[in-house]
């Protein structure tokens, strides 16, 4: 057959974007949801195509579609959904690996593991965490407490806490038994609990990657904290520092010896979970490093926890990915998140709003990103 005369190759299709929402969401509306569609709709453009709605199992969707979840799927969602990778977030083989439990191990004589967990991950991540246990049983709980209590006051966390609720300080075994008491013991072998070293003070940073298409993008940053409507100190956005490519791109800028300390470790972090836990796929990923002084003066650095879905930095990293898209010649940019409280806000120049109305609980509130393509940390070539 003449060549010329053969069909050129077929053009994949592009996908649509489906968003997904957990069944247990009760509230279909509100600045958690606004948010995600609207983050969800920037996604499709850059895509180049749209938002086909939220997921409806009992309907028929486009055999190509590209999902955005509000949380970090397990294999068995992801295979009832039908996604492989074509999606903004992750996959976990078991739901605990989606928590603050895989940041530290089972202590050695510990008596209750969920199915799936892996000690060898553990041994792989001790010195990339901080001093800290995870458990599954009242007795482990306590036998954990009392190792960390030589060193002063424990941090107790409820596995799926965000933004620091959901934890506790405990330094006998009197409020120990009242915090697993108030959890429960049916719950405590469900879900877990983490038992940590106190530091204080202590110092967050953000390292994180995005994968979208043929687009990678590696950064760092810090969180801030602003005042909510109820004069509660909440989540006030971040600010990244983001290069394209990956987490070896960032050793390119100029960076102080922690901030490469903290992005050296969540990478080897990423590393561990993705070679531990078969099954594993994340498209999305955020690690929370932190570092500070424990009660004998002792410096302590590690990954606190990690994110596998859309986040508060989310809107930063699509500055960065539309940056990146549109100049071939970009390397780094400085990007920035913000959520601010109250009817009064003023947008600066070029700001991109992603959710701006009344939540029926958090009340009004406006939530938008910027992007500073002018700085000079590193080059590309270097």
């Amino acid at each position: 057959m003449d060549p010329s005369v053969l069909s050129p190759p077929a053009i994949p299709p592009v996908p649509v974007v489906l968003v997904h929402l957990e069944e247990c969401r009760a509230a279909r509306a509100g600045h958690e949801v606004g948010t995600l569609r609207e983050l969800a709709r920037q996604i499709a453009e850059l895509k180049g195509t749209g938002v086909a709605g939220e997921f409806d199992p009992t309907l028929t969707c486009a055999a190509h579609r590209y999902l955005i979840p509000d949380h970090t799927l397990t294999l068995t969602e992801a295979h009832r959904l039908g996604v492989r990778r074509d999606l903004f977030g992750g996959v976990v083989p078991f739901p605990f690996v989606a928590t603050k439990l895989i940041a530290h191990p089972l202590t050695e004589d510990a008596q209750v593991a969920p199915p799936g967990w892996s000690r060898l991950f553990g041994e792989h991540t001790a010195s990339l965490v901080l001093p800290g246990y995870s458990a599954f049983s009242h007795d482990d709980a306590c036998n954990a407490a009392r190792r960390l209590w030589r060193d002063g006051l424990v941090r107790i966390k409820r596995p799926s806490g965000i933004g620091g609720a959901g934890q506790s300080l405990v330094a006998n075994m009197d409020e120990l038994e009242t915090e697993l008491a108030a959890l429960g013991e049916a719950a405590l072998r469900t879900e877990g609990i983490v038992v940590e070293r106190n530091l204080d003070p202590i110092e967050t940073l953000s390292v994180g990657q995005v994968t979208l298409d043929e687009l990678v993008v590696s950064y760092y940053g810090v969180q801030h904290l602003t005042m909510n409507n109820h004069g509660h100190r909440v989540y006030g956005g971040t600010d990244l520092i983001a290069v394209r490519g990956g987490f070896d791109m960032l050793a390119r800028l100029d960076l102080t010896s922690d901030i490469n300390e903290a992005i050296r470790k969540a990478r080897a972090f990423d590393a561990a979970v993705q070679n531990d836990y078969a099954g594993f796929f994340a498209s999305r990923c955020n690690y929370d490093v932190a570092w500070g002084t424990d009660a004998q003066g002792a410096r302590q650095c590690g990954v606190l926890e990690q994110s596998w879905r859309v986040g508060g930095a989310t809107g930063a990293e699509i500055g960065a990915l539309r940056t990146f898209k549109a100049d071939p010649l970009a390397y780094a940019v400085s990007a920035s998140t913000r959520e601010i409280y109250g009817d009064d806000v003023q947008l600066p120049d070029g700001a991109s709003i992603v959710y701006q109305g009344v939540d029926p609980h958090a009340g009004a509130i406006t939530k938008y990103y910027t992007v500073d393509r002018h700085i000079l940390q590193g080059s590309a070539d270097r």
